[in-house]
């Protein structure tokens, strides 16, 4: 599998968050071994069934946020890999690392954690197109 199946694996994240698929986000995390989430502001998860529910409550919420993935960068380290990038959430700029893990020939996310960054990637129409 290549870098590009990881960022399209990230992409399907992203697709999921957006649209606030419950359970297109469920399908893409990994159902074994150990996994953990990190919601900005929130403490760590690391149970599949709090995460999942910690997505439900989010999607959920009546300030459900519209997020786009910018500038994803990603890295290959065998059966694991790591996408570093941006999440922009109206005027407010994140940076995440969702971590994946191969699982019977599909990339499945075993890790998410964002928060707050400084920085702001350089935005471009490809970018934001991807999602939609």
């Amino acid at each position: 599998m290549s870098e590009r199946d990881l960022i399209a694996a990230n992409d399907a994240f992203y697709r999921a968050f957006a649209t606030h698929d419950a359970a297109a986000m469920e399908a893409l995390w990994a159902s074994d071994g150990p996994i953990a989430c990190i919601h900005p502001g929130w403490g760590a998860l690391n149970e599949r069934r709090r995460i999942i529910e910690s997505w439900r409550a989010i999607f959920d919420s009546p300030q459900a946020p519209n997020i786009v993935c910018l500038a994803p960068n990603a890295f290959l380290l065998g059966e694991v890999g790591f996408v570093i990038c941006f999440e922009q959430i109206g005027e407010t700029c994140l940076i995440a690392t969702n971590v994946f893990a191969r699982r019977d020939g599909a990339w499945k996310m075993v890790h998410h954690q964002a928060g707050p960054t400084s920085t702001r990637p350089e935005t471009s129409a490809s970018n934001a197109e991807r999602l939609h």
